[in-house]
C-alpha cells in the first residue's frame, strides 16, 4: 500500500457516527480539539457563510486564546437545513447555531466552553431552545448514510474523510485481495437499487457488466441533476465528494474497469471544484491512478461538464454527450452494461448510489438490507421543498411515510393552511393527495400510485395551488426539454400542453380530460426513452386524484385555487380585514386602495387594475383575501 495512504488509514481508525478519532494503541476515543464547523454549502454561501467563518476567526484572535486551546474553524458542506443558514456547529460541545451572521461571531466565541448563545439556537414549536442538532425536529427523524459526513468534514481535506472511515472499504478490498465477485455479492446482498430514478438493482448491473469479456470497460457517475427543486446530488458532491470517488473505484475493481467519468451540471460551480479537488487528492494518496494502493490495479476519473439539457439525465443520452455527440437517447435493445460508452461495457449509477457503496462494503450488505422495506432497502435522500415549514435535505429509511416526512420532519404546511398534494419524483413525477399521506415511500409503492421515486425531489402544495396549472407547468417544462427525436414525445407533449393551457385560460371543453388520458397513455407506450414514458405522470395523476378541479375549470370556467389568471379575481373580506396594509405593500401594480392608519379607509381591490397574481392573498396573515370567479 502507498505509504501516505497507509499512514492515513492504518494510523487512524474512526467512529463514523460522531467522527472522533480513536487511539489505535489503546482503543480509547480521544476528545477532539474544539472545532467550529461552518456550513459552506451553496445555500449558506449565498447568505454569507464565508464572511461568518472570517468573522469567527477574527473574534477568536481578538480574545487572545492560547494557541493550544484555540479552536479550529472548518468550512463544511451543506447541513441540509438550508433556509436556516448559515449554520455553525461547535464540536465536541454538540451545539448548533442557526442563521448566524458575522455580527454574532464575538458572542459565539465568548460562549465557547460555557453556556451556549441562546438567541442563535433553534427553537422548537413550543419556543424551547434546542442545543443539539440531533434533537432538532428536522434532524431527529432522519437516518444518515449518504449524508453521514456532510456538515462534519472539510470536503477539500481528504484527511477529514479518512478520519471518519473513508477509503477503508477500498483499502480492505485491495489488502485482502477480495475477488471481484465477492464485492459484487456484497452489493447484491445489500439490495441497493439505483437512486437515479429507475431503481434497477445495482448489484445485478455490476454483475452483468463484469460478465462481459470486452475491454476497456467504463464506470460513469450521473451528476446531471436537472429536476426543479432538487439538490441531493449537488449537496453530496459539495460536501462529501470522496464517498463518490471511492464508490466508483470499488465499482471499477468489481467489473474490471480502468476509466471513469463524472458527468456533472456546469451550473454546479462549487461541486465541480470539490470533485476535481477530490480526484486530485485521491490520486496523490494512491486511491486512484495506475497502481492503486500498490495493487497494480489502475483506475482514473475524468470530469465531463454537462450543458444543462434535462434529457442528458437519461443514460444513453448522457453517454452520447460524453462521447462528444448530441445528447439524444437511443433504443435500448442492447443495454449499456454490454455496449455503453464507445460500444464497451459501462456501468452508470448516480451520485447517491455510489455514495452508498463504501458504507455497504464497510458495514456489510446484510446490514444495509436490514433498513427500509423488502423491495427497497437502505435510505433515500429527498429535497423537501414547497409549502412546508421546514425545507431542506432529508435522509430517511425507505418505507418512511409521506406524513412522517412532511409533518414530523418538515413541520407541516406553512401558515397552517390545508395540505393539498405532494409531488414526488421531479417534473415527471406524480401528485399524491391527502388521502395518501400514510403511504410508505419506496420504489414500488410510489409507482403503484401513479407517482415515482425519481431522484428524490418532493414538492409540497397547499390549498392555494391549482392542480391543473401544476400539470400545465410541468408539461411545459418537459415539452421544452424533449430532445424531439421521437414523435410521441415531441408531438404528444405539445398537444397535451395546448389542451392544458386552454383549460387554464377558460377554453376547456367536454372531452378534453379524456383526450389528455389517451395522449398520456400513448406517450407511456410509444416514447423512446424514460423522459417521454414518464412525462404524462403529472397530468394523469392530477386527473386521477383531482378530477373535480378539471371539471370546475371546464364547466364553470372557474379556478377554485385562484391561480389561473383568466379564471380568477380577488376580493377582501371587510369583516376579517385588520387594515394592516400587508396586501397593499405586496401588490405589484397598486391595485389595492385603502388606508392602514387607525380609522382609515377599508382596503378594497380595484378590479380594473388587478392582474390576479395572488400576491395580496399570499401576504395576508388573516385569510381576509379570497379568490372568486372572474366575471366575463
Amino acid at each position: 500500500m502507498d505509504s501516505k495512504a497507509a499512514e492515513l488509514i492504518n494510523g487512524r481508525t474512526a467512529d463514523p457516527i460522531n467522527g472522533r478519532t480513536a487511539d489505535p494503541i489503546n482503543g480509547r476515543t480521544a476528545d477532539p480539539k474544539r472545532t467550529l464547523l461552518v456550513c459552506c454549502g451553496t445555500g449558506c454561501l449565498a447568505t454569507g457563510a464565508r464572511e461568518v467563518a472570517g468573522a469567527l476567526k477574527e473574534a477568536i484572535d481578538a480574545l487572545g486564546a492560547d494557541a493550544a486551546v484555540k479552536p479550529d474553524i472548518k468550512c463544511t458542506g451543506c447541513n441540509g437545513f438550508c433556509e436556516n443558514g448559515p449554520i455553525v456547529k461547535v464540536h465536541p460541545d454538540d451545539i448548533s447555531y442557526y442563521r448566524v451572521r458575522p455580527r454574532h461571531a464575538m458572542e459565539i466565541a465568548k460562549s465557547l466552553g460555557g453556556e451556549p448563545f441562546e438567541p442563535l439556537l433553534y427553537h422548537d414549536d413550543e419556543g424551547c431552545p434546542v442545543t443539539r442538532q440531533t434533537d432538532n425536529p428536522f434532524y431527529a427523524g432522519q437516518h444518515k448514510i449518504v449524508l453521514r459526513n456532510i456538515g462534519e468534514i472539510d470536503p477539500f481535506a481528504i484527511e477529514d474523510y479518512i478520519e471518519r472511515g473513508g477509503y477503508q472499504a477500498l483499502a480492505k478490498i485491495i489488502e485482502e485481495k477480495l475477488p471481484p465477485e465477492q464485492v459484487i455479492r456484497e452489493v447484491m446482498d445489500s439490495g441497493l437499487r439505483g437512486r437515479g430514478g429507475a431503481g434497477f438493482p445495482t448489484g445485478v448491473k455490476w454483475q452483468t457488466a463484469a460478465g462481459y469479456d470486452a475491454f476497456p470497460k467504463y464506470v460513469c457517475c450521473n451528476a446531471d441533476e436537472g429536476d426543479p427543486g432538487a439538490f441531493m446530488d449537488r449537496s453530496t458532491l459539495e460536501g462529501d465528494p470522496h464517498s463518490v470517488v471511492e464508490g466508483m473505484a470499488i465499482c471499477a475493481y468489481a467489473i474490471g474497469a480502468g476509466k471513469g467519468f463524472i458527468y456533472i451540471r456546469d451550473e454546479y460551480g462549487l461541486a465541480l471544484k470539490t470533485v476535481e479537488a477530490a480526484i486530485l487528492a485521491a490520486a496523490e494518496h494512491g486511491f486512484l491512478g495506475d497502481n492503486i494502493l500498490g495493487s497494480g490495479c489502475a483506475f482514473s476519473i475524468e470530469v465531463v461538464r454537462g450543458g444543462g439539457a434535462f434529457v442528458c439525465g437519461e443514460s444513453t443520452a448522457l453517454m452520447q454527450s460524453i462521447e462528444g455527440r448530441v445528447g439524444e437517447p437511443r433504443a435500448k435493445h442492447i443495454r449499456s452494461v454490454q455496449s455503453g460508452l464507445w460500444g464497451r461495457p459501462t456501468v452508470l449509477n448516480n451520485v447517491e448510489t455510489f455514495a452508498n457503496i463504501p458504507y455497504i462494503l464497510t458495514r456489510g450488505g446484510a446490514g444495509f438490507a436490514g433498513l427500509g422495506t423488502g423491495g427497497s432497502s437502505g435510505t433515500k435522500v429527498f429535497s423537501l421543498v414547497g409549502k412546508v415549514n421546514r425545507t431542506g435535505l432529508v435522509e430517511v429509511p425507505m418505507g418512511a411515510s409521506l406524513r412522517h416526512l412532511i409533518f414530523d420532519i418538515g413541520g407541516g404546511v406553512k401558515r397552517d393552511r390545508a395540505f393539498k398534494a405532494v409531488q414526488t419524483g421531479g417534473p415527471s413525477g406524480g401528485c399524491l393527495p391527502e388521502s395518501m399521506l400514510d403511504l410508505e415511500v419506496d420504489f414500488d409503492r410510489l409507482t403503484e400510485m401513479g407517482a415515482m421515486m425519481g431522484s428524490g425531489g418532493m414538492i409540497v402544495m397547499d390549498e392555494h395551488d391549482c392542480m391543473v396549472e401544476v400539470a400545465r407547468y410541468y408539461t411545459s417544462f418537459l415539452s421544452e426539454e424533449s430532445c424531439g427525436k421521437c414523435t410521441p414525445c415531441r408531438e404528444g407533449l405539445r398537444q397535451m400542453l395546448t389542451i392544458l393551457a386552454g383549460i387554464c385560460e377558460g377554453r376547456g371543453q367536454e372531452g378534453d380530460v379524456e383526450l389528455l388520458e389517451r395522449l398520456g397513455n400513448t406517450l407511456r407506450d410509444a416514447s423512446l426513452c424514460a423522459l417521454g414514458k414518464t412525462a404524462p405522470n403529472p397530468v394523469l395523476s392530477t386527473i386521477k386524484h383531482f378530477r373535480a378541479e378539471y371539471d370546475i375549470h371546464i364547466r364553470e370556467k372557474r379556478c377554485p385555487a385562484g391561480v389561473c389568471v383568466k379564471l380568477s379575481t380577488f376580493a377582501i373580506d371587510a369583516g376579517i380585514c385588520t387594515n394592516c396594509g400587508a396586501c397593499k405593500k405586496a401588490c405589484p401594480v397598486g391595485a389595492i386602495l385603502g388606508d392602514a392608519k387607525a380609522g382609515g379607509v377599508p382596503f378594497v381591490i380595484d378590479q380594473n387594475v388587478c392582474i390576479a397574481c395572488g400576491s395580496c392573498r399570499d401576504a395576508c396573515r388573516f385569510n381576509a383575501v379570497y379568490a372568486e370567479r372572474r366575471q366575463s
